[in-house]
């Protein structure tokens, strides 16, 4: 299996002021699902993503997500490589689970697996 990226987050501290910049901008559709505001670019080439607002570190952040089958065995496999581990695999109910990671760089990563 390949393990494409598939996904986009944009974390910042007001989720509202976010999605008005960009719609603004870039005229992407972006409507609240949950605690996250799902981002439709209107686009067939790239992919989608969404902005959230965690409350606590960090604010800031851009990550995108690798689809694969294992949250866990990636998780080991990018701590054997030198990475870390910073949220462990957490299931979002009827669509599948995600977990981060660090890279030897201190780069966050998602991971997604899509709900069997």
């Amino acid at each position: 299996m390949s393990q494409p990226v598939v996904h986009f987050e944009i974390g910042g501290r007001d989720t509202e002021k976010s999605q008005t910049f960009f719609r603004d901008l870039f005229d992407w559709k972006i409507e609240m699902q949950g605690p996250a505001a799902m981002i439709n670019t209107g686009s067939e080439i790239g992919i989608h993503g969404h902005i959230s607002s965690l409350g606590h570190e960090p604010h800031n952040y851009v990550t995108v997500y690798v689809q694969v089958d294992d949250l866990q065995a990636y998780l080991d496999k990018a701590e054997n490589l030198g990475g870390k581990m910073i949220i462990p695999p957490t299931d979002i109910p009827g669509m599948g689970a995600f977990a981060w990671f660090a890279d030897i760089d201190g780069n966050t990563i998602g991971l997604w697996k899509v709900a069997e």
